[in-house]
């Protein structure tokens, strides 16, 4: 069960995040921006949403938050698993097999009806004449190591406000601290 949630929260970020910082291909060679889209984006705007994506730092963010996720993942999956000899293999060989199929060009293509849906081309030219100027490429250069600051801030953060909320509970609820006791003891031979 637990593989199973830490697994579906992989491949549902990896989406989240290619969604939130994908990169374009080379509008000349782009496919189009989804198999299954009925309504087709009008190649200016389609070409401008690829042009920010690529100037923004699309790729570098994903990929870093994808190492991120992958960094948070992989010890629950080891947890989710028997114990063994066999954990660490696996693991490794999951993500090595996970990083073999991970399209990153199609996860981008994601992007381009997201950003369609929420951003006109008006906003789209206005965010590329940001992103084109000194303070624009600073904050491209900037956000991997920003993102990846908060993000373990956030991580450690979590942990301590988890870890004190645990203890509340369990001193608040004498008979679930007892039964939790009891779960964790192993069982007395037979």
């Amino acid at each position: 069960m637990k593989m199973t949630i830490a697994l579906s929260l992989l491949l549902f970020s990896a989406v989240v995040c290619a969604q939130q910082n994908a990169v374009p291909p080379n509008p000349q060679t782009a496919k189009p921006s989804t198999p299954n889209s009925e309504a087709k984006i009008d190649p200016v705007k389609e070409a401008d949403i690829r042009k920010l994506l690529e100037i923004g730092g699309s790729r570098a963010a994903m990929v870093n938050i994808m190492g991120l996720l992958e960094k948070d993942i992989r010890p629950l999956l080891k947890t989710s698993l028997p114990p063994g000899e066999y954990r660490n293999r696996l693991v490794d060989l999951f993500f090595e097999k996970f990083h073999s199929k991970l399209d990153l060009q199609q996860m981008l293509d994601l992007a381009v009806p997201v950003y369609d849906k929420y951003f006109s081309d008006e906003d789209l030219k206005g965010m590329i004449a940001f992103y084109s100027t000194p303070l624009g490429e600073k904050m491209v250069k900037n956000l991997p190591e920003v993102t990846s600051e908060l993000g373990e801030n956030g991580r450690k953060f979590g942990e301590q406000v988890g870890r004190d909320s645990m203890a509340e509970v369990l001193s608040e609820h004498p008979d679930l601290k007892k039964a939790l006791e009891e779960a964790a003891r192993p069982p007395l031979p037979k």
